[in-house]
């Protein structure tokens, strides 16, 4: 066992690098090297020059854009080296880190303070102790219980690995027909990605509308948008089998439901979502949350004595309906890095909670959503109301376009609680004014009267976030 404590004699970390203090500095040892966790262990090296940083990583990458993987596949990214921010090399040279990529966590004792791990190659199991610990598993593809899931063509596009796997299969074997199960971001993103690449695209979707995270009034036109693109789109339907030839590769695609049917196909991506990876931590007895993501205060810290947590395995505050929630996006993930690094540090930094703020790309739309939709508003018990304008993104004398705004707010109180966005311009910082406002809890009316710029290459007189506003304004009064 490795050990080390406050007074001891410096010894070699695992990796060679000695700990420059003349005590034995603490040990922090990060689990999961990608967004939240290079971003913890980056902050706590900020704070602390002296703490002995070890981050392992299960699988051979670290340090990517997991959300530029859909473009990849597209062809706007030419090499997958783009996706790759830093490399192990640069956080040992550079910030004194030792990431070990290959190292499997595979066991947590909060008692004896200490984490027992696989190196690569099949060497024996290593138990290294830690005086802090963050975990940051990430989270796993929701993978559905559907027959001819292990056939062969099947892929998901959740990590880089997965990704390259699926883009060496679509340069080697030319597929023709593609079907994507999943309506979310991830699969409104690889069926633009498939088309242009040229192939014949079926999005399924269980769902009674595509991108449920917006209403009905916004969701309806993405799906026009795909359809006008080539897409055949199935909602209200379930996939039920995929079915293969002797061989064993895929070559049909069942479903059950509105539009019950089936369809050819040479290859299925699932975009059905992701859970949090929480096993380490659940086994080791850290609570979970009623999400079923790990449970953490406002510091990342966990159930667990001198253990944090950040990034696609913990649930986080909304701050508008003030509930936990589940919603794992790589701005989120990175921000909760900072928070539970500088506290593994010795700071006390905290995390205020999110809005749900996330944009799309739809082939020619941008889809921006932040707050709460009028069906989740409603679910909560709020008596809301909704606005929805069409206000073009800036002077129609200079080819300005319409953007569908929707405004969600409180009856009695005016609150804003939510909007969403679509158009072919000017969505995705706008709907940013509006997570804004929801950070600062203002009303619709406050927001009508925000001062925002205008030039018309830009807006209108009248921006549609102030347009909406106004319409909102209106719709309260009645």
């Amino acid at each position: 066992m490795i050990s080390a404590g406050k007074g001891r004699t410096a010894d070699l970390n695992p990796g060679g690098l000695r700990c420059e203090s003349p005590m034995r500095a603490e040990r922090l040892i990060v689990v999961g090297g990608v967004a939240a966790g290079l971003s913890a262990a980056s902050r706590a090296r900020r704070l602390d020059p002296y703490l002995e940083i070890i981050v392992y990583e299960k699988g051979p990458d670290i340090s990517y854009s997991a959300c530029g993987l859909p473009y990849f596949i597209g062809g706007q990214v030419a090499d997958a080296d783009a996706l790759r921010v830093y490399s192990p090399e640069f956080f040992r040279t550079q910030r004194n880190i030792q990431v070990l990529t290959g190292h499997e966590v595979t066991e947590l004792s909060t008692s004896r303070r200490s984490v027992t791990v696989i190196p690569p190659g099949g060497a024996a199991l290593e138990e290294v102790h830690y005086d802090r610990l963050v975990l940051a598993t990430g989270a796993q593809p929701a993978r559905p219980q559907i027959p001819g899931l292990d056939l062969a063509g099947v892929f998901d596009v959740n990590t880089l690995q997965s990704t390259l796997a699926f883009e060496r299969a679509l340069d080697s074997e030319r597929p023709r027909r593609a079907v994507i199960i999943g309506g979310g971001y991830i699969g409104l993103e690889m069926a633009d990605a498939l088309v242009a690449r040229g192939l014949e695209v079926t999005l399924v979707e269980r769902g009674a509308r595509l991108f449920e995270a917006a209403d009905e009034e916004i969701s309806s036109i993405v799906e026009r948008e795909l359809e006008t693109h080539g897409v055949r789109v199935i909602k209200g339907s379930a996939v039920t089998a995929l079915m293969g030839d002797r061989e064993r590769r895929l070559r049909r695609v069942a479903w059950e439901g509105v539009a019950a049917g089936s369809a050819e196909t040479d290859c299925v991506v699932l975009a059905t979502g992701v859970r949090p990876r929480v096993k380490l931590a659940e086994d080791a007895g850290i609570e979970l949350g009623s999400t079923g993501a790990l449970a953490v205060d406002d510091a990342m810290q966990t159930s667990a004595a001198a253990v944090f947590a950040a990034g696609d395995c913990v649930e986080t505050k909304h701050r508008v309906s003030g509930r936990a929630v589940y919603f794992p996006l790589g701005t989120t993930a990175n921000k909760q890095g900072r928070v539970a690094g500088e506290n593994a540090a010795g700071g006390r930094a905290r995390f205020a909670g999110i809005v749900g703020t996330a944009v799309v790309k739809v082939f020619t739309q941008e889809v921006g959503r932040t707050g709460l939709s009028l069906a989740e508003a409603e679910s909560l018990g709020y008596a809301a109301r909704a606005a929805t304008v069409h206000a073009a993104a800036h002077a129609r004398y200079l080819g300005g376009k319409d953007v569908v705004v929707r405004v969600i707010a409180e009856r009695a109180s005016g609150r804003l609680l939510g909007a969403q966005m679509i158009g072919p311009e000017g969505v995705a910082k706008r709907i940013d004014v509006f997570a804004t406002a929801l950070q600062a809890r203002m009303t619709v009316e406050q927001v009508a009267q925000l001062d925002l710029s205008y030039a018309p290459p830009f807006s209108t007189v009248w921006d549609p976030v102030l347009r909406a506003a106004q319409e909102m304004l209106r719709e309260l009064r009645r």
